[in-house]
């Protein structure tokens, strides 16, 4: 079988969590298909991971995206009704990206990776073809949930595009032969607007082996919270965290140390650091596991948290005990449950992070391997795509015969 996957983002390195999900399907798919990945790439950066990618054995071709030229035509875009994400995702080289694959590797099946680069998977020469749009989150409920938190004028800037978003959403899953997403969750609110859908639920994994530490538990007292800054819900997070939680923790425990570990930090997420010399921000890491596997206590302090919070099971497989809010447990597997703390305010989160750290270093490990991570493995997780790839393929061979 041959399948063309659609995403926006290359996903490669697998270092945040739209790219953690995108190479592991991408994995998985390698055991019974020949993957041509036709990819949005957005810095030149971003196109040097290239040749590593096709070194896993996927062929690849990207289409730049042009950020300053789609900014300046979303600006224009408010006084239509066009969907912002697609015009802030648009690229003039993907039509012709996609029509290389095509020529390449024709596909048997195509799978569109989030709604963003589903409608490329709606036009010509991909629209005869059997379709599954994984659309991990619905993206248009994220955005609802942004507008009820946002003031004018981003608050209706927010409604627009969860309003336009979701039409689109609607469409492009019931066009679908299978719709999925990650969790119980994200399926109630895509089946909300696409009642016709056949959506499924396609779990995230966590590669345990991978993640699992290779030395003794951390004796440092030290928290860490390893996201990507640029996303609105991590960085007021972290802002939160650090101003209304932290000093609560350092008061009783001095030596306590938080690293704010990942890329694209805002002004505003360096500045904690020069505000207070107990915080490190360290920006983009080339392996999170270093910073994971020094730490005693992992966080995920987020009150906007749509799908499953991967930084949350990899911390568990990586041997720390988590500290989480309600909107990030209500996204989680119940096998990684028994590993986290759930607190809402600054003094709840603050004391189940210092009950945490007074534990010995083994009790705090105790604590992170009582989640239950074997049934948790990508291969394990993902399993029904199989199905939903054969359903694809014959479905579409029984409508043309």
């Amino acid at each position: 079988m041959n399948v063309l996957l659609l995403t926006h983002r290359l996903p490669f390195p697998p270092n945040r969590g739209d790219r953690v999900r995108a190479f592991h399907i991408i994995r998985h798919l390698q055991q019974r298909a020949q993957v041509h990945v036709v990819s949005l790439v957005h810095d030149a950066a971003e196109a040097a991971h290239v040749p590593a990618l096709e070194k896993t054995g996927v062929r690849v071709t990207i289409a730049r995206v042009p950020r300053l030229r789609n900014l300046a035509r979303a600006a224009a875009a408010l006084a239509t009704d066009q969907i912002l994400t697609h015009v802030l995702l648009d690229s003039p080289e993907m039509q012709g990206a996609i029509d290389a694959a095509v020529r390449q590797t024709p596909p048997d099946v195509v799978i569109a990776y989030c709604s963003g680069v589903a409608r490329y998977a709606l036009r010509a020469p991909l629209d005869e073809l059997p379709l599954i749009i994984d659309f991990v989150d619905v993206d248009s409920a994220k955005w609802r949930d942004f507008a009820a938190s946002a003031r004018p004028p981003m608050r209706w800037l927010y409604q627009r595009e969860a309003r336009l978003l979701a039409a689109f959403e609607a469409a492009a899953a019931e066009r679908a032969r299978a719709a999925t997403v990650v969790n119980e969750r994200e399926q109630r609110a895509l089946e909300a607007i696409a009642p016709r859908g056949n959506i499924h639920v396609l779990p995230n994994g966590v590669d345990a082996d991978h993640l699992h530490p290779d030395g003794p538990p951390s004796v440092e007292q030290r928290v860490i919270f390893p996201a990507v800054f640029n996303y609105r819900p991590n960085s007021d997070g972290a802002i939160w965290l650090a101003r209304e939680v932290w000093p609560l923790v350092t008061t009783l425990l001095p030596n306590a140390r938080l690293t704010l570990a990942g890329a694209s930090p805002t002004g505003a997420v360096r500045a904690l650091a020069r505000r207070d010399k107990t915080i490190e921000v360290t920006g983009a890491v080339p392996d999170m596991r270093p910073y994971l596997w020094r730490s005693a206590v992992a966080v995920a302090p987020l009150f906007l948290a749509r799908g499953v919070q991967n930084k949350v099971l990899e911390a568990a497989a990586a041997g720390l005990p988590c500290v989480v809010t309600p909107a990030v447990r209500n996204g989680l597997p119940p096998e990684v449950l028994p590993a986290c703390q759930t607190a809402d305010t600054p003094v709840e989160f603050a004391n189940a992070i210092i009950q945490l750290l007074l534990l010995s270093p083994s009790a705090r490990r105790r604590v992170a391997r009582s989640a239950v991570l074997a049934p948790l493995s990508w291969n394990t997780r993902l399993a029904s795509l199989d199905e939903l790839l054969y359903d694809a393929q014959v479905g579409a061979l029984a409508a043309g015969a």
